[in-house]
């Protein structure tokens, strides 16, 4: 009698190869970057008025759809974090497995803040009864994502670590990752230690995130395996 096949790997991202890898956390970096920035920015920013409680709440009274598609899309942007962790960790395991396990649980950290930060939306949309509360839970909210962007930028800072040890990734994108982590660290620790402080390093910092997106769309595919470093 002959063996069954093996079962399908696509969701044991364990065995993923480096081309898989790089296409699954090519593919979600580039959507993250269009939906996080369109519910941000587009759907959620503009109903939030600093300062002004009575004209937040009735901002978001007014245009509820607009500000729960931004807290949806907000939340799909958690799950694609997830599947960018495990392909990072997938490719650079033959680097260093230790350091590869350390970069993807803290990716997972910092989707697990971000959630706590998205509830904060919830609360704000349902409490626009309470302008007051409202503004308190939509401030609560960038408080809470640039603080745990922390951890996010100890993500990458090993990812960009691992990236120059690599071989098979031109250094500079290691030194760029690197420097978007450093950015982020920096915008945390400001925001925890400074009253009114405002995120402005990962805003010039971000080059390396976006070249990243590139590199695994067009190179990472043609990977046959991946070198492990000296």
């Amino acid at each position: 009698p002959t063996s069954a096949p093996p079962a399908r790997t696509i969701w044991n991202f364990t065995r993923w190869s480096p081309h898989t890898a790089s296409i699954f956390g090519g593919i979600a970096l580039a959507v993250m970057a269009v939906v996080a920035g369109v519910s941000n920015f587009a759907a959620i920013t503009p109903l939030v008025i600093p300062g002004d409680a009575t004209a937040t709440a009735e901002a978001i009274s007014k245009n509820q759809i607009q500000f729960l598609a931004g807290i949806i899309g907000l939340f799909v942007v958690i799950l694609l974090d997830v599947i960018v962790a495990a392909a990072w960790f997938t490719l650079f395991a033959p680097v260093n497995r230790i350091l590869s396990a350390v970069a993807a649980w803290a990716r997972v950290v910092f989707a697990l803040g971000f959630t706590v930060a998205i509830s904060q939306l919830v609360v704000a949309l349902v409490s626009t009864a309470d302008p007051a509360a409202t503004l308190a839970a939509a401030t609560a909210f960038t408080t809470i994502w640039v603080s745990v962007l922390g951890i996010f930028g100890i993500h990458l800072l090993l990812v960009g670590y691992l990236a120059f040890r690599s071989g098979f990734i031109a250094r500079v994108f290691g030194i760029l990752l690197a420097l978007a982590g450093a950015g982020y660290i920096a915008d945390a620790i400001g925001m925890l230690t400074i009253p009114g402080f405002t995120a402005i390093f990962a805003g010039f910092l971000f080059v390396g995130e976006l070249a990243i997106i590139f590199w695994l769309l067009i190179r990472g595919p043609r990977l046959s395996r991946v070198a492990t470093a000296a």
